[in-house]
């Protein structure tokens, strides 16, 4: 009994925030270890389900760096990264464009496989996300940046109970593919379609203060703060391209953004559908 009527005071708890996202665009960004491991992307995948479900209408934009570094190893390919971007030689790029599309279809199956509706999109036409080339392609080769996102194409696709499953590849003015960091895509889409929250999916408890005892977890923080802790060296390396994603959507007008850890099971509905949440808000 005492089982049930905690199980009962969770729903109770989620009720509020079921009512006030009814309806409402999520975009979450996927990938890295959480596309790896099967157990951590079965308990991903389940919370996005269970959104959709609840009447949310979650957008999901996926990366796939480990799949394209083991591709490139297997050919005996250049894995190089400058700035936290991937060095992507034509060559590279066809292997990107293909596993990505890999990913992608496999992700959608996977979400039908939990019952839920999946759209692929962006995987054979590319034509959800245009692109120019990065400031620094002369030393990236086909590096992008979004011009300009295709809201149209993703509205179709926001069904009730579907999930749109959007891969980061863009297409340029010149017809050619182009590899785009897939915080940046997804900052852009929830722009685009003007998404009440942005989720970034990490493989670390969010942003992380260094303490004389061990680092501690800061659960809040607005624009002006992020750009204090960047300053001061506290958000550093991997962290600052994401919080740099959070504070444009914000900008943007998207109302809050989160980054979490796709390694606690099921840290989407824990930071979602919780008072307390679980990984960093900026907001």
């Amino acid at each position: 009994m005492e089982d049930a009527i905690r199980k009962s005071d969770v729903l109770i708890e989620a009720l509020p925030y079921i009512k006030s996202y009814a309806n409402k665009v999520f975009v979450i960004k996927y990938g890295g270890s959480a596309l790896v491991d099967p157990e951590i992307k079965k308990g991903v995948l389940q919370d996005i389900v269970f959104m959709s479900y609840v009447g949310i209408r979650p957008i999901l934009v996926h990366g796939g760096g480990p799949f394209i570094n083991e591709e490139l190893e297997k050919i005996g390919g250049r894995i190089e990264f400058k700035d936290g971007l991937r060095v992507t030689s034509r060559e590279t790029m066809e292997v990107v464009d293909r596993v990505l599309s890999e990913v992608n279809h496999k992700i959608a199956e996977d979400i039908r496989k939990l019952g839920g509706r999946a759209v692929s999109l962006n995987t054979i036409k590319k034509d959800v996300i245009k692109t120019k080339p990065h400031g620094e392609s002369k030393n990236l080769g086909f590096v992008g940046e979004v011009y300009r996102i295709e809201y149209d194409r993703i509205r179709k696709a926001v069904r009730p109970r579907s999930v749109p499953v959007i891969s980061s590849v863009g297409l340029g003015a010149d017809n050619e593919h182009y590899n785009i960091n897939a915080d940046e895509v997804s900052s852009e889409i929830a722009v685009a379609m003007k998404a009440v929250k942005l989720v970034l999916l990490t493989d670390v408890k969010g942003i992380m203060r260094e303490m004389k005892d061990g680092d501690t977890l800061i659960p809040t923080l607005n624009i002006k703060e992020t750009e204090g802790l960047i300053a001061g060296g506290v958000i550093h390396g991997g962290m600052i391209p994401k919080v740099k994603a959070c504070t444009k959507a914000l900008a943007g007008g998207v109302l809050k953004t989160h980054i979490i850890d796709a390694r606690i099971p099921h840290s989407l509905l824990l930071e979602i559908f919780t008072d307390k949440g679980i990984g960093t808000e900026i907001k």
